[in-house]
């Protein structure tokens, strides 16, 4: 009955005009991102960032969860009809949907696309109703040094899933770390790596960072490739799929909102794992795995479901922990303690209208980008062929107006071209950025964490081996590390 009553409420904070005009936006900017390859959600939303500043923060959040998950129904239509993935998420969708648009079958895989992604993200939106209030309440026997055992934890599950090299995801985090240090002591008031710079002395703000090593980084990379799409010349029809199809695909969809809702609790990348999964379980199980890769209806619905599905479960630690799943959620947790919202276990019981309000604003933005998708195709197939000459100079200008509008200071631009510049040498140089962003955000948090464990124990480290969550986090983390450790000289010796 409370969880009905709190519904109600969410639905009259949603929709009030100003919150479902936001929706809409959100949804709208979200799709059109996603069909546009080379700008992607993690650019948008720091673009965005300082835009909020100024809302109230119910109508903010709700417009970026807009942009996450209506990005992530727009990566199809790029992957489906130019084989080119607008979203890393829907990367696999190349595989299946190309080719059922080659046989002149592209309008049930973008329906099939749409209504699996509506569905898997529904789905992850009753599941974040139920889950997020429980772990918030079990999260309530945490202390300071479970907090900083948790973060350690989540940090290292983030270098530990990452794509490439461990050593430089490792980097990363530590770099992170210490950007995150810049700036004065919270205990001494003393200033650290300041160099007598005012801007500094508050430390370096999450939003230059992300704009330049997610906004500016992507820019110079995309100019030095020159993307020739090619929409693939067939008329977009019978959008509505047919009886066959839905008998091919109900059970990739069902199995798709499943394990797309459980591995975006997953820190790290978790949408475009997830969808993987799903292609992985879909052809192992299935009667026909050489259909596959010929333009499988099924691999174009279980991995479009599981995307939009882990979108839902990236929330729950978020929210009910304050720990960023992935480095989406790392900007979510930035905008919400922008506006001096500190999400965790006290985050449910103290701010309900904005947890209960996004909650509900996620299915009806799930309904509008269902009617936005299956009768908009032949627009977003216009859009696609906008030359990205035209949009970059764009989207660097949002950039500069947006770092220059939060304090009206010129360093925090130079900051941004400087991390701008720092983010195309790690792509050159293959370095992800995720873990050196997270670490900036939790840096300070575990500061201060792990200061106020050792206030309480009088300067003994022991206080985080005598309390069974925080050993168990620390020994978890240590684990991965020394197991990603030896499997990296493992390969070095079967190298050499």
């Amino acid at each position: 009955m409370e969880t009905l009553q709190n519904v109600l409420m969410g639905f009259s904070v949603v929709l009030q005009p100003i919150n479902l005009l936001f929706c809409f936006l959100g949804v709208l900017l979200g799709t059109l991102v996603g069909v546009l390859p080379g700008i992607g959600p993690v650019a948008t939303l720091s673009i965005l960032l300082p835009g909020t500043f100024k809302m109230d923060p119910v109508t903010a959040i709700i417009m970026m969860a807009g942009v996450y998950y209506g990005a992530m129904y727009g990566g199809s239509i790029t992957s489906i009809l130019v084989n080119i993935p607008g979203e890393a998420a829907s990367i696999i969708t190349c595989l299946d949907g190309y080719q059922m648009a080659r046989q002149g079958r592209a309008g049930p895989a973008l329906g099939i696309s749409a209504i699996g992604s509506f569905i898997g993200g529904t789905f992850s939106v009753f599941m974040l109703m139920f889950l997020a209030p429980l772990l918030g309440r079990a999260a309530l026997k945490f202390g300071p040094p479970e907090y900083f055992a948790l973060m350690v934890f989540g940090l290292t599950l983030l270098i530990y899933l990452s794509g490439g090299s461990i050593l430089k995801a490792l980097i990363m985090g530590i770099a992170g770390l210490f950007v995150g240090s810049i700036g004065m002591d919270p205990v001494s008031g003393e200033q650290r790596f300041t160099y007598g710079s005012i801007t500094l002395m508050d430390g370096v703000g999450l939003v230059p960072v992300a704009m330049g090593m997610f906004g500016v980084a992507e820019i110079l990379s995309n100019l030095e490739v020159i993307i020739k799409m090619e929409v693939f010349q067939t008329k977009v029809k019978n959008i509505w799929p047919s009886w066959k199809d839905w008998v091919e695909s109900r059970l990739a969809i069902l199995r798709g909102s499943v394990i797309g809702f459980f591995l975006g609790i997953l820190p790290g990348p978790s949408a475009t794992i997830a969808s993987f999964g799903s292609y992985a379980l879909e052809r192992k199980i299935s009667k026909h795995p050489e259909k596959f890769g010929t333009g499988a209806i099924e691999g174009v619905a279980g991995p479009e479901t599981a995307n939009n599905a882990a979108v839902g479960g990236a929330f729950i630690p978020l929210l009910s922990l304050g720990i960023p799943a992935n480095i989406v959620m790392a900007l979510f947790l930035g905008a919400l303690m922008i506006h001096g919202i500190q999400p965790g276990p006290l985050f449910i019981p103290q701010n309900p209208k904005l947890f209960w309000g996004l909650i509900t604003s996620m299915y009806i933005g799930n309904v509008m980008l269902l009617i936005l998708n299956l009768p908009l195709v032949g627009l977003w197939v216009k859009v696609l062929k906008i030359p990205y000459h035209l949009l970059f100079p764009l989207i660097l200008l949002f950039c500069l107006i947006g770092v220059y509008s939060l304090n009206n200071n010129t360093t925090e631009i130079l900051i941004m071209l400087i991390f701008g510049f720092i983010g195309y040498l790690m792509r050159k140089f293959e370095y992800e950025g995720a873990p050196f962003l997270l670490a900036l955000v939790l840096g300070p948090m575990m500061e201060n964490n792990l200061r106020q464990s050792l206030l309480i124990s009088k300067g003994a480290l022991s206080i985080f081996f005598t309390r069974p969550i925080s050993v168990v986090f620390l020994l978890a983390a240590l684990m991965m590390l020394l197991s990603s450790f030896y499997h990296h000289i493992k390969r070095s010796k079967r190298a050499r």
